[in-house]
């Protein structure tokens, strides 16, 4: 039996909207480099570290498991996604006490005492922010790929401008939290809304429904703690060890690159998606060819990805945040590499089929070796150790996730991965990079003009060589011919008939 539907497609609606997104949010940063000290810049990346990581905590399980529950039951939806935005709200609310009590001991673990000040309103960010991700994942859950699409394009934007205008009118930290934060605020607000006319009389709290939540997020929450403490332990380590301004230098090189996330999220939410539809409709025999159309979708995006963001990693770093920052530059090149792990969305499956308990396992082992190592890769290998190890524990907590996936895709490990097209791709990635090298060491042009022609050199010969070595399908060919006409709502063929 083969789908009748794809990954292909959603993913690609919901990749777009995000990468659209994409162009505006990559370079805030940058500019809030240019804008505040590096001390204070460095201020900033606490701000943003100490709330991401109790937003990742705080959502409990409880936004994520919409992606189980919707598809499921879709005639409790209201109920589910009621329960989830208030859950969500209580949670923020205890979070950002917890933050408000500990202000002054958590800028001390930081070493940097102005952190003190920014805490209440890091409060409400965090309370905020938790319940908006009700909004996207409730779409998705329920099909509405193109609501959704337009509803990140919209909500990047709004965010990074909530963040700009108060930096570049007030240079002023405090003034830029408080904006972001009202931003927040209003995509509460529209997710009331957007609630209220999907589900009309069944948006009500269930305590009923509420069980079953807690007894599918429990564990998911318990994974996720320590998946957050293990994947943000290497900041903290060198916010402990050295001050603001390195830990300024050591952010910037480990750049969050926008793009990952705007495409491996809405891909793995799609395959999630529709392996809980086979799964509830006993189509056991389609899970693992779902598996592989994500992955290698995937592959076609994040390895060109990295090849290219290693061949240009000095001009892009100096480029965006100036030779201040050229010692992030070493930093870049092999935190880029973390990219490479986004192609196995095995978190995804792993919560489909309700693993939680094994998603905790593999992160317990993963922090247990980061704290074991820290110390001893730090005191090596200076800034560079914390990203190593780092990147060690990524590859440990793959090899677990999709040694326990072999059995639940009843697929043996030489079936498990497409091995042939990953290979493939990663070659051609590698192979590509060679004209970007031999540009940027032959060339004296300023980054503002090496960057596009190292970036066209580089895709350029990435696609020539996917088409020539035939890496794509009909299928893939037919959507991206079509994609070129995306904002003309007539095809070429009544143009051609008309004569046009």
């Amino acid at each position: 039996m083969q789908r009748t539907d794809s990954t292909f497609k959603p993913a690609l609606m919901l990749m777009s909207g995000r990468a659209m997104g994409f162009a505006v949010t990559f370079f805030v940063p940058a500019l809030l480099a240019r804008v505040f000290t590096q001390s204070e810049f460095g201020t900033y990346k606490q701000f943003i570290l100490v709330t991401g990581t109790l937003f990742s905590i705080g959502q409990f399980g409880l936004a994520e498991c919409l992606f189980y529950f919707l598809p499921a039951k879709p005639e409790k939806a209201g109920r589910y996604a009621t329960n989830s935005l208030v859950m969500l709200g209580v949670m923020g609310v205890i979070c950002g006490s917890i933050l408000v009590l500990n202000a002054p001991r958590v800028a001390h673990w930081l070493n940097n005492e102005p952190l003190t000040r920014y805490m209440p309103v890091a409060a409400f960010y965090l309370t905020f922010l938790l319940m908006g991700t009700v909004l996207e994942i409730t779409m998705i859950s329920r099909k509405n790929f193109r609501v959704a699409t337009v509803t990140y394009v919209a909500s990047d934007v709004l965010r990074a401008a909530s963040l700009l205008l108060p930096a570049l009118i007030t240079h002023n930290l405090e003034w830029m939290f408080v904006g972001t934060t009202v931003f927040c605020a209003m995509r509460v607000a529209a997710i009331l809304g957007y609630l209220r006319v999907q589900f009309g009389h069944d948006l009500r709290f269930d305590t009923s429904v509420l069980r079953e939540q807690l007894g599918y997020a429990i564990p998911v929450c318990c994974s996720v703690i320590v998946q957050i403490v293990q994947q943000n332990y290497h900041q903290y380590a060198v916010s402990w060890h050295f001050d603001a301004a390195t830990f300024a230098i050591y952010s910037v090189g480990c750049l969050q690159i926008p793009l990952v996330d705007f495409m491996a999220t809405p891909t793995a939410n799609v395959m999630m998606v529709q392996m809980g539809e086979d799964l509830r409709e006993g189509r056991h025999d389609l899970l693992l060819a779902v598996w592989h159309d994500t992955t290698r979708k995937l592959a076609f995006v994040f390895f060109p990805l990295v090849g290219l963001l290693v061949v240009n990693a000095f001009p892009l770093i100096t480029f965006l945040y100036t030779t201040s920052y050229a010692a992030s530059v070493p930093i870049f090149m092999v935190w880029s590499l973390s990219i490479l792990f986004a192609v196995l969305p095995t978190d995804g499956v792993l919560r489909t089929f309700a693993e939680n308990r094994w998603l905790l396992i593999t992160n317990i082992t993963r922090l247990c070796m980061a704290v074991a190592l820290m110390g001893w890769f730090i005191a090596t290998f200076h800034l560079m150790g914390a990203v190593l190890i780092t990147l060690s524990g990524m590859f440990l907590a793959k090899v677990m996730a999709l040694a326990r996936m072999t059995k639940l895709l009843r697929a043996s490990v030489a079936r498990l991965m497409p091995w042939r097209n990953l290979g493939s791709i990663l070659m051609i990635s590698m192979v590509s990079a060679v004209p970007s090298a031999i540009l940027n060491a032959k060339s004296s042009f300023p980054p503002l003009v090496l960057l596009p022609l190292s970036g066209i050199a580089y895709m350029g010969t990435f696609t020539l060589l996917v088409l020539a070595f035939g890496l794509l399908t009909e299928e893939e060919k037919a959507v991206m011919k079509r994609s070129l006409y995306v904002w003309n709502r007539r095809s070429p063929e009544p143009r051609r008939e008309a004569g046009i």
